[in-house]
């Protein structure tokens, strides 16, 4: 009697891979809350830093610190140093002009520019070290925002340059130089962010001190209103 055959070996059915299911749009809100999040750390550590030893008394290992990530994870959100201070400084002058971009020449002049002041100075109360940065960057002669001065922001004044005198002509405002009402806006409310060391030393106070945030906003709004409040 011959032996048998040994059974064949059966094939076994092919094992089709498992397609990888797509994120969820909650899983993906989730992971863009967690980047932006770590974008906001970021750019808050190098607000800091920069404001107070610049571009080049900073490094990047430096700004992953204070930002509690890491060096490589830093570097994935932004490629360079020098990328991330440009970014920063376009993000605040993007928040510093959302107050004179908001000035219409439909709003009654006296009330705007009342208005105007106080968004300024409390940008200057919650943001200091912003301000600092910025006057730090036009100081040094603007070696990397100098493209947005004279571009975004040019053009910015230029458009309310062209409202206040408008205003002048109406007579709702005396006969003042449109630029130099801005610039005078600038200088007196951002003071109190650019020189806080120096206010604070002399008068032991600064705007986070509600009762001295009020008396500079009225003594600001009442100097500036009567300068340019129309003679008749």
């Amino acid at each position: 009697m011959s032996p048998s055959a040994p059974p064949a070996n059966k094939a076994r059915p092919a094992v089709k891979p498992k397609t990888p299911r797509a994120p969820s749009a909650a899983t993906l809100a989730r992971r863009e809350r967690q980047m932006e999040s770590k974008r906001a750390a970021i750019s808050e550590a190098a607000i800091a830093l920069f404001s107070q030893f610049g571009l080049h008394g900073v490094s990047i290992d430096q700004i992953a610190a204070r930002a509690d990530v890491s060096k490589t994870n830093l570097l994935y959100y932004f490629p360079s140093k020098e990328e991330l201070y440009l970014h920063v400084l376009k993000q605040l002058l993007g928040v510093w002009l959302a107050p004179l971009r908001a000035l219409s020449v439909e709003m009654e002049p006296l009330a705007a520019i009342r208005e105007y002041i106080r968004l300024k100075l409390e940008l200057s109360r919650d943001h200091p070290a912003a301000s600092r940065l910025f006057c730090l960057e036009i100081i040094q002669g603007a070696p990397l925002l100098r493209g947005e001065l004279e571009h975004e922001l040019r053009d910015l004044v230029q458009e309310k340059h062209a409202m206040i005198a408008r205003w002048v002509a109406q007579g709702s405002l005396a006969a003042i130089d449109p630029y130099h009402l801005i610039f005078t806006l600038w200088a007196t409310t951002q003071h109190y962010a650019d020189f806080r060391v120096q206010i604070e030393s002399i008068t032991g106070r600064t705007l986070e001190d509600p009762a001295f945030f009020q008396q500079v906003l009225e003594s600001l709004q009442t100097m500036l209103l009567d300068g340019i409040r129309p003679r008749h």
